[in-house]
């Protein structure tokens, strides 16, 4: 089985950055540089993280003119990224945009063109957070519109929270890849310091456990705290994958 586990450096500075990534690589499918270590450690971190050997999921949630966009996904291809992010409600050009020209870099650039996913609805939000924007307060609702407008533009797969895995599977093409956030470890699942990270405080809403989600229909799991705020990173990677299997 393909490890489908993506590990969230959600760490402030290079020296974190590369300290987890090499506690944990082997127990890990690829990693996620997120806006904070990417403001903070700027494009020479993918290319660290790149020269491991390691996948790179850029979840830096593109959201601008279609023009805009189609550079910046661009220029991450030529970073050699295998996923990044794009906001769904960008809209229709937005993503067909940016599903080109991770094309025709890739093609340029001899290399395979990047997954690029269509955020739907952050796992930090429920119906009341979108009810204060003016969005359709029906969650559910609202990824499955989003949803079918990425594939309408010709995306291959989408972020969304593990409480939809279903009800996309239902209404998606087979091959659509669906990447989860919102992954928590439950208390009592496992004992040790290796499930530490499941924590009291959060603020993910929409959360399952890894298991639940893959067997749910979820193609990744992006696990951030239940890995890297783990008394022991490695051990907690390991007794997940060990989860899933």
């Amino acid at each position: 089985m393909r490890n489908p586990i993506i590990a969230a450096l959600d760490v402030p500075n290079v020296e974190a950055a590369l300290k987890l990534a090499g506690q944990i690589s082997p127990a890990v499918g690829a990693f996620k540089i997120g806006g904070e270590l990417f403001t903070a450690a700027g494009p020479d971190i993918v290319r660290r993280i790149r020269d491991t050997g390691a996948a790179v999921f850029l979840d830096l949630k593109f959201h601008d003119i279609p023009n805009t966009v189609a550079k910046a996904v661009t220029a991450a291809v030529r970073l050699d990224v295998q996923m990044l992010t794009v906001h769904t409600s960008g809209g229709l050009e937005m993503m067909r945009a940016a599903e080109a020209s991770a094309q025709l870099a890739a093609k340029m650039n001899g290399r395979a063109a990047p997954l690029v996913l269509g955020v739907t609805v952050l796992t930090s939000s429920n119906s009341s957070t979108m009810a204060e924007i003016g969005c359709e307060p029906n969650v559910v609702a609202q990824v499955e519109r989003l949803a079918r407008l990425a594939v309408q533009a010709g995306l291959r797969g989408l972020v969304c929270s593990p409480l939809e895995i279903v009800a996309l599977r239902k209404i998606l093409p087979a091959q659509v890849q669906l990447v989860t956030p919102g992954i928590r470890t439950r208390l009592g699942e496992a004992s040790g310091a290796a499930w530490a990270g499941a924590e009291k405080a959060d603020d993910q809403k929409r959360t399952l456990s890894p298991r639940e989600a893959i067997q749910a229909g979820a193609n990744w799991l992006v696990i951030g705290r239940p890995i890297y705020a783990a008394e022991n990173p490695r051990a907690a990677a390991e007794k997940i994958l060990e989860s899933l299997n």
